[in-house]
């Protein structure tokens, strides 16, 4: 169950947004009086309430907005549980000087912005012991440890235990916390009006990851990089896993350089069933799996990891076979049926692993290939160890060419302004292919099609790297159409503004 928060400064507003989310499928509401500018009136914000509803009043010294005193606040409290609400939630040294009255359940709660303790099981069995019904514990997490001994203790309570980890780092945890025995979990009711770090909106929760159908079973896969705040990822697989009616949930896991190795062998707890990997990881994870298949050692860089049939995890690079792909299906449409590759002139702008990847795939499709990064001594670098040919940033325009991949992130959200090529340098009758995919529509694809250029553009090479790691984590066919249209609509209009 998700609870939904809501802090807003008016009656009027706390009790019109409390009526939305019911009539949007909400089961419980906290009401935050500490954010109502004037004396809350407990009887109009409880009066015909539509969902069960936590009365919460948070004080300054715990991170909230109450301006009145202590007494006067003890006294609200007192009020709702007087006026029959389903819960209240009472901070540690309140909640043994605040009596049980009625049917009104206590929520015994301590929050920690700044660490998850070390006596963490110390700090649970003292709100345990304060006549709670839900004993909540919530913290701030620092590292991956943190988060698994957040969920460890979750799994192991006894009385029913709201606890999970705020910040980006903790915010798999208020996904996963159901997971391991957590009655509910929070939500905001928007995600511009988060009310603690990390909070995801009741929308996300519902929609995005599907939370109410996360269970013991429910396996656990996500992305691993940072940043991550961004990522797609999710949302086309967590819609791929329901199409196909697999019980699984895809996460963002925030992991810092140099953190990898300690995380993956923390999150061991989960039970993973496979990873997406991305920047800055996709080099250092070689380094951590016995089993690499050739392209990815070959390229360098691993985008994916998934157990194989005796558990034991594997690394692969679907970066190239999906670029490779996706130049092929440009082709056959070009009037092309046997998109061949080999002796095509290929221009390949940038010098990262995307570029390794897609250029390693015209290279072994016998294309002739050139790369131009804006580091010239990275690019001479990759060049010749791949065994291609380099240029010049500058002279990037100067030659003729067949076909032309962007593999930096110049056109990138939010510089949807900024290309790599000028579009004097464009040809008819080229194919461009733009590995950004946010936005679909790029300035190069824009220039490359009023130049009638054949294009191809990142979203494509995206969803098609994610369903080939969607066929490697399940062992089933990828919904590749339900993939691309689910990232298209994550790719609103307005986001692209």
């Amino acid at each position: 169950m998700i609870c939904v928060s809501i802090g807003r400064t008016r009656h009027k507003m706390i009790v019109l947004e409390h009526r939305r989310l019911a009539e949007k499928g909400a089961e419980l509401v906290e009401i935050r009086l500490d954010w109502i500018a004037r004396q809350p009136d407990l009887g109009r914000l409880l009066a015909d309430r539509p969902t069960p509803t936590i009365i919460t009043c948070r004080r300054r010294s715990d991170r909230g907005r109450w301006r009145g005193s202590e007494d006067a606040r003890l006294a609200l409290l007192r009020a709702a549980i007087v006026a029959g609400v389903e819960y209240v939630d009472l901070e540690e040294d309140i909640a043994g000087g605040i009596r049980r009255y009625g049917n009104t359940k206590r929520i015994v709660s301590h929050h920690d912005f700044d660490e998850t303790p070390d006596n963490l099981e110390e700090i649970h069995a003292r709100l345990a012991k304060l006549d709670a019904d839900v004993v909540k514990l919530v913290t701030m997490a620092n590292s991956a440890a943190d988060c698994l001994r957040m969920l460890r203790l979750v799994s192991s309570a006894t009385v029913p235990t709201v606890g999970f980890c705020m910040g980006e780092l903790g915010q798999p945890t208020r996904i996963l916390c159901g997971k391991y025995g957590s009655p509910f979990t929070y939500a905001t009711f928007s995600r511009d009006r988060e009310l603690a770090p990390g909070q995801l909106s009741f929308d996300e929760m519902q929609h995005l990851y599907d939370y109410n159908s996360i269970g013991p079973k429910t396996v656990v896969y996500g992305v691993l990089g940072d940043p991550i705040a961004h990522t797609l990822s999710p949302l086309v697989h967590n819609a791929a896993f329901r199409d196909v009616g697999i019980d699984a949930v895809y996460l963002p896991f925030r992991v810092f350089r140099g953190a990898l190795s300690e995380t993956l062998k923390e999150f061991e707890f989960l039970q993973p069933g496979g990873y997406s990997v991305t920047i800055p990881h996709k080099q250092t994870v070689l380094e951590l799996v016995a089993d690499v298949d050739a392209d990815a050692r070959q390229i360098g860089a691993a985008n994916t990891l998934y157990r194989d049939e005796a558990g034991l995890w594997r690394a692969t690079n679907t970066d190239y076979q999906a670029a490779l792909e996706a130049v092929r299906e440009s082709l056959k449409s070009g009037g092309d049926p046997d998109a061949r590759i080999r002796g095509m002139k290929v221009l390949v702008l940038g010098s990262g692993g995307a570029a390794r990847a897609i250029a390693l795939a015209m290279l072994r499709e016998g294309a002739l290939v050139t790369i131009a990064g804006r580091s010239h001594d990275r690019t001479k670098a990759l060049a010749e160890e791949i065994g291609c040919q380099s240029t010049q940033w500058e002279n990037r325009g100067a030659g003729f060419v067949d076909i032309l991949i962007n593999a930096t992130p110049i056109g990138m959200h939010p510089e949807v302004d900024a290309t790599p090529f000028a579009a004097n340098w464009l040809r008819e009758g080229m194919l461009v292919f733009d590995a950004v995919y946010n936005p679909e529509n790029t300035l190069l694809l824009k220039q490359a099609r009023e130049r009638d250029c054949r294009t191809v553009s990142g979203l494509e090479m995206f969803v098609r790297q994610a369903a080939l790691q969607f066929e490697r984590f399940t062992g089933r066919g990828a919904p590749l159409e339900l993939m691309r249209d689910v990232l298209r609509q994550g790719i609103s209009p307005v986001r692209l503004n």
